[in-house]
């Protein structure tokens, strides 16, 4: 084989390889752009959602991943709805009424003394504690139990459900609430694992590079 005909072959296989890449980039363009609407809403479980309606802003909402007997993340169990509900008026006081969302049978919301009011410049909080913590630590927080009873499929880690909050003088807010993903498990590293065993590999062919580059040499 000349060296043109060479050449050539070789520019072919690299534009054949090209327009191999190009086309599996779009097929993987067309398969993002129809993802399903339970796999688009999938977020990061790290922080809560927020919303601001009125003089209320809502930060950290989330559903706490169960920590006790008493709750289960399984169809059908309880859960416990954390968030910090903020009145930044400086007069008006308002109100928690209600909590609603299509992913549970129901909604308790706790009766704790001081209720669900929020004074001016203070917080109305629940969930656990660490989970909760305000920007200003001299905000007065009120924390209450929220629940969601009898949960469906779609509460599952990493995903979202729809909640609603009503409050007597800023009125309803809907919030796409992410599931927690639940505690950080230790991670087992081995060579089997797809990340090692690569980085095992290369160390591998490292190794045989220089060989066959020490072989040469005696050459």
């Amino acid at each position: 084989m000349t060296a043109f005909n060479a050449a050539t072959t070789h520019r072919k296989t690299r534009l054949w390889a090209t327009a191999l890449a190009a086309g599996a980039a779009l097929t993987l363009s067309a398969c993002g752009s129809g993802q399903i609407s339970q796999t688009a809403q999938q977020v990061s479980a790290v922080n809560g959602n927020f919303a601001d309606i009125g003089d209320i802003s809502l930060r950290n909402v989330h559903v706490v991943y169960p920590q006790s007997e008493e709750y289960s993340i399984e169809p059908g169990g309880k859960v416990e709805l954390g968030f910090i509900a903020v009145n930044n008026s400086t007069t008006t006081p308002d109100r928690l009424t209600r909590i609603s969302t299509t992913a549970a049978s129901s909604v308790t919301v706790g009766k704790e003394p001081g209720g669900s009011e929020i004074a001016p410049l203070t917080a109305l909080g629940a969930g656990a504690p660490s989970g909760t913590e305000l920007d200003d630590e001299l905000i007065p927080l009120q924390m209450i139990v929220v629940e969601l009873n009898s949960i469906g499929e779609e509460v599952r880690p990493g995903l979202t459900v729809p909640v609603t909050f009503t409050f007597e003088e800023a009125g309803d807010v809907e919030v796409l609430v992410p599931v927690d993903a639940g505690p950080v498990l230790p991670r087992d590293v081995s060579t089997k694992s797809p990340i090692e065993a690569e980085a095992h590999g290369a160390e591998n062919s490292v190794v045989e590079t220089q060989v066959e580059e020490g072989a040469d040499g005696n050459n």
